[in-house]
C-alpha cells in the first residue's frame, strides 16, 4: 500500500483538503481520501507537507506517439491522407509507446489523454483514451475507442483542394462527412439483410458513432464550421464534441442547448492559419461563465504537451476561476474523454493517478515533485525514477 500524507489534497470533485491524506491499495487503486485516514501497518508513506496533491492532469487532445519527438519524417504517423475518409482506421495502431514527450508529460504532471488522428481527412479515424505510462500500447489503453475524429474547414480543404480532389471546399467537406454516415447506415440494412456479406471495416467504425457508443469529435475553429458540424450531429443524432472551437465563444447558446463540449485550444500559439486569428485566453472564461463544459489542451506537438498547465494558468490569469481551470484539466476533461470512472478526481474506488507539486501548479515556481500513476512511482525529482522505471 502507499500513502500520501500532509499535503494540500485537491479533490477536484470535493474541494480542497489541507492536510490531507490518500491511501492506495496494492493494486494501484485509491482507498481512502481525507483528514483522518487510518494507515495500515507496513505501508509505504510519502510526506508531503507543505505540498500540493493533485489527480494527474488530463490533455483531451493530442497526437502523442502519433507524431514522435525528436524523430523527423520517421516519426510521422498522424495522418493517413489518402483518402478524406478512413473511419477504420484507429489511434492505437499507430501510437508509438517509446515517445519521449511521453517522458515530458508524466514530468510536468500528466498522466493521461486522448490521443487521436490528425485533422488532415475529413474523418480522421478512431482516436483512444491513453495512460501515458507502460510497458506496451496494452497497458496503456484506459478507453479505444473514445471518440471519432473529423474535420471541418481549412484542413481537408488544403489537403485534398491542392490536388482539385474532392473535397475542396467547405460544402464539399461537409456533404463528404453526411455521405460516410448515409453509407455506414445503408451498410447495416444490407448487413441485415445479408450477414454474409463483406464486412467494410470504415462503415462499421461509423456505426459506433451512429450507435452513440462514441462520440464524434469535431476538429472546427470558425464559428460557422462549429454550427455546421453541430447540425451534421443533430441530422444523424450522433453524440459529440467540439475539438479546438477557437470561436466557441459566439456558439455559447447552441453549444448549451445541445450539451455539447468543447476540447478547447490550444491558444498557447501564434496566429498560423486564419482560422485561429481569435485564438485567446479569454475564451475559457467566457464559456465557464455561459455553462459550457470544456477542457484545455495542448494539441501537442502544436504545444508541448508539458505547458498543458501553463495554458490553465494562463486562462486564470485572464479571469477564468482557479479551480474550474484545475477542473478543465483534470475531471472535465477525464469526462469528455470518457475515462471518469477510473481517473480526473481524487475519490476513493479510481486509479491511483496522483501527482504531488511542490508549490501551486499554477505557479510558474512550482514543480512536480513525483507522479504517481495507479499507485506507483514513475518519476520522482529527487530521484534516479523516470519513464521506464517503477517502485
Amino acid at each position: 500500500m502507499l500513502a500520501i500524507v500532509g499535503g494540500r489534497v485537491e479533490t477536484i470533485s470535493r474541494g480542497s483538503i489541507d492536510p490531507g491524506t490518500v491511501l492506495m491499495d496494492d493494486n494501484g487503486q485509491i482507498l481512502g481520501v481525507g483528514r483522518e485516514v487510518l494507515i495500515p501497518e507496513g505501508t509505504r508513506v510519502i510526506d508531503a507537507h507543505g505540498q500540493y496533491v493533485l489527480p494527474g492532469f488530463i490533455d483531451s487532445h493530442t497526437h502523442l506517439g502519433l507524431f514522435s519527438d525528436g524523430e523527423g519524417p520517421q516519426g510521422v504517423d498522424g495522418n493517413e491522407m489518402t483518402n478524406p475518409l478512413t473511419p477504420g482506421i484507429r489511434a492505437i495502431d499507430g501510437f508509438n509507446p517509446a515517445d519521449v514527450a511521453l517522458v515530458d508529460a508524466i514530468q510536468g504532471g500528466i498522466t493521461a489523454a486522448w490521443v487521436t488522428p490528425g485533422s488532415g481527412n475529413v474523418i480522421g479515424g478512431q482516436g483512444a483514451s491513453m495512460r501515458l505510462y507502460g510497458h506496451s500500447v496494452g497497458d496503456m489503453v484506459l478507453k479505444a475507442p473514445s471518440g471519432m475524429k473529423s474535420a471541418m474547414g481549412e484542413n481537408p480543404k488544403r489537403v485534398y483542394g491542392s490536388d482539385k480532389k474532392f473535397p475542396m471546399t467547405r460544402m464539399g467537406v461537409a456533404k463528404a462527412l453526411r455521405d460516410a454516415f448515409v453509407a455506414a447506415s445503408n451498410y447495416r440494412v444490407m448487413r441485415e439483410k445479408d450477414p454474409g456479406s463483406r464486412r467494410n471495416l470504415d462503415h462499421e467504425a461509423l456505426l459506433m458513432v451512429l450507435d452513440r457508443v462514441i462520440p464524434l469529435r469535431t476538429h472546427a475553429h470558425r464559428a460557422d464550421d462549429i454550427s455546421t458540424a453541430l447540425r451534421i450531429g443533430r441530422e444523424f443524432g450522433v453524440r459529440q464534441v467540439i475539438e479546438h472551437g477557437t470561436e466557441a465563444f459566439k456558439v455559447m447558446d447552441e453549444l448549451l442547448e445541445y450539451q455539447v463540449p468543447v476540447s478547447l485550444g490550444p491558444a498557447l500559439v501564434s496566429r498560423v492559419k486564419p482560422e485561429v486569428r481569435e485564438r485567446g485566453f479569454h475564451t475559457p472564461a467566457l464559456l465557464a461563465r455561459h455553462g459550457v463544459k470544456f477542457s484545455l489542451i495542448t494539441d501537442h506537438p502544436v504545444v508541448p504537451v508539458q505547458y498543458l498547465v501553463v495554458s490553465a494558468a494562463l486562462a486564470v490569469r485572464e479571469g477564468l476561476d482557479e479551480q474550474a481551470a484545475l477542473r478543465a484539466i483534470t475531471l472535465s476533461a477525464a469526462e469528455i474523454c470518457e475515462v471518469d470512472d477510473k481517473v480526473g478526481s481524487i475519490d476513493p474506488g479510481k486509479d491511483g493517478d496522483i501527482v504531488i507539486w511542490t508549490g501551486h501548479p499554477f505557479d510558474w515556481r512550482s514543480q512536480v515533485d513525483k507522479t504517481i500513476i495507479q499507485g506507483c512511482i514513475v518519476y520522482d525529482r529527487n530521484a534516479d525514477i523516470g519513464e521506464g522505471d517503477k517502485e
